[in-house]
């Protein structure tokens, strides 16, 4: 299932945002427009623009406050993966150079730091104080969710509760962040409105389980990176941490060994065997499955309708993804 076919009940839609987006960004600097116009051409799914678009239209429909909170996540998503490329010295990103590698550090921090006060000015502009606090938690989430994560890999004690804390803040709350948005754009009644951004948060948790998967057995072309990527950073994430629990103590102290000492190929290969043998693939996988159903169940309060539907799908589109 592709992406284009879920999102077809907004596809013209889709079109304004992007026209819409392009404007946003716009700026009389020059090399900020330089630097922006670049971004564009990294096109990546869009899938955030998408959950607010086909989340307002199963809630009210599309309208102008809609396309002003799928410009606000769009500009906030994109400024955390500007930050995170510098941070994480990455010289691509979706298949050209990334930001830092054309202008270097100074410059992608900037641009960062522009799109985000970008982000925040369009809703300002607009009265959109609601959309502001809502998207003001998701940045404090997902910046807590980051240092969690790296306090975490530096004393190698991750266990499966700060797990699910660390994607939930991480991953998770932008992905709800895009529903909430959507749904509060086209309705005012509350209880739509939770059951649309508890869908994207489990839909983000599915997400995250996602990609911690594909680490361990995905491909580059999927992945846009060589798979291993996790344990050369010396992360322990959910297959991971199951195959601690499954394993013999002495052979996961080994393990855990082998992950601290770094790098080495044939020491990733190890740790990859050893997720698969202690069945900590196969435990995320049902992990994965689970909030799936759990985000299914929060759509069934919504009525039926082609975007609705679309969402339903989105879930299928995850699990194709995962098994």
């Amino acid at each position: 299932m592709k992406l284009d076919e879920i999102a077809f009940p907004i596809r013209d839609e889709l079109k304004t945002f992007n026209a819409e987006f392009r404007r946003a960004v716009r700026s009389s600097v020059g090399l900020v427009d330089t630097v922006t116009r670049y971004m564009l051409r990294q096109k990546g799914k869009r899938i955030r623009p998408i959950l607010v678009l086909l989340s307002a239209a199963a809630t009210g429909g599309v309208n102008r406050r809609t396309y002003r909170a799928a410009t606000l996540v769009e500009m906030l998503h994109t400024a955390t993966l500007i930050h995170d490329d510098v941070v994480d010295n990455a010289e691509e990103r979706r298949g050209i150079a990334s930001i830092n590698a054309v202008w270097k550090n100074k410059v992608a921090v900037l641009l960062g730091d522009y799109l985000l006060s970008r982000g925040l000015l369009h809703s300002l502009e607009n009265d959109e104080f609601r959309f502001l606090k809502i998207s003001s938690v998701a940045v404090r989430r997902m910046s807590e969710g980051e240092l969690l994560q790296i306090q975490k890999s530096r004393q190698f004690d991750m266990d499966e509760s700060t797990y699910f804390r660390i994607i939930s803040d991480k991953t998770a709350s932008l992905i709800s962040t895009c529903c909430e948005l959507g749904a509060t754009s086209a309705t005012n009644d509350s209880t739509t409105i939770a059951h649309l951004k508890d869908f994207g948060e489990y839909i983000g948790m599915a997400f995250q389980i996602r990609d911690d998967i594909l680490d361990y057995q995905g491909k580059k072309a999927t992945l846009g990176k060589p798979i291993g990527g996790d344990i050369r950073e010396r992360k322990i994430t959910l297959p991971l941490i199951y195959a601690f629990q499954n394993a013999p103590k002495e052979t996961a102290r080994s393990v855990l060994k082998l992950l601290k000492k770094g790098k080495s190929g044939s020491r990733i290969s190890e740790v990859i065997d050893f997720a698969h043998k202690y069945d900590g693939i196969g435990r995320a996988h049902q992990k994965a499955e689970e909030f799936i159903s759990m985000a299914r169940c929060e759509l069934e309060e919504i009525p039926d309708s082609k975007s609705r539907d679309s969402l339903l799908r989105l879930t299928e589109f995850v699990v194709e993804r995962v098994s």
